[in-house]
């Protein structure tokens, strides 16, 4: 299980063990916190007082201080099963739905033809398809793609790079995504 860290403005910066997040809050760097307690770590007992500490985790946290990094900045990097997710694994030729082991990264400018291993070049096929194109773009092979290619916004990728959401984290990623995210169909 992992919970989802944000900035104390609330943007995404990453995804954390439970035991990471515990030395969020046991440094007292916890700035506020939403969505289901997820754990309750029980500590010692208070010499004076005889209690125990404990320290319960919810499942999105914002954390003080400002980011090093500006979010937006950031391109999320391209993985097979990011790719296909983002395409809903729906082959963007014959317009299949597979199981990701039939898919394969499809170059729509080809490498042969210059074509670079970049969001906007890259789409899902299917291992028939992607053989049917061969080496040639989407006009030369007569197959032209059903969808366009598209760079996932930093909502999209922390959704893309987690397989294990918990809903209240998924509420409250998919309240930011773009309205013309292909996402919004997991709803």
């Amino acid at each position: 299980m992992k919970v989802l860290k944000l900035s104390a403005q609330g943007l995404p910066q990453s995804w954390i063990s439970l035991e990471q997040a515990v030395l969020h809050y046991a440094a007292d760097e916890v700035r506020w916190e939403v969505g289901a307690r997820v754990a309750l770590f029980r500590g010692g007992h208070n010499a004076m007082t005889g209690e125990q500490s404990q320290i319960a985790v919810n499942s999105i946290i914002g954390t003080k201080g400002v980011p090093n990094i500006n979010p937006f900045d950031l391109k999320p990097g391209l993985t097979n099963s990011k790719l296909f997710a983002r395409d809903r694994n729906v082959c963007a030729y014959c317009g299949g739905l597979h199981h990701e082991e039939e898919l394969t990264r499809e170059h729509i400018i080809p490498f042969a033809q210059n074509g670079k291993d970049h969001w906007m070049n890259v789409v899902t096929a299917c291992r028939a398809c992607n053989h049917r194109k061969s080496n040639r773009t989407p006009e030369q092979a007569r197959m032209p793609l059903l969808y366009a290619p598209y760079v996932p916004s930093l909502w999209e990728d922390f959704i893309l790079r987690n397989r294990r959401i918990l809903a209240d984290q998924m509420e409250f990623l998919m309240a930011h995504l773009p309205k013309t995210s292909r996402l919004h169909l997991l709803q």
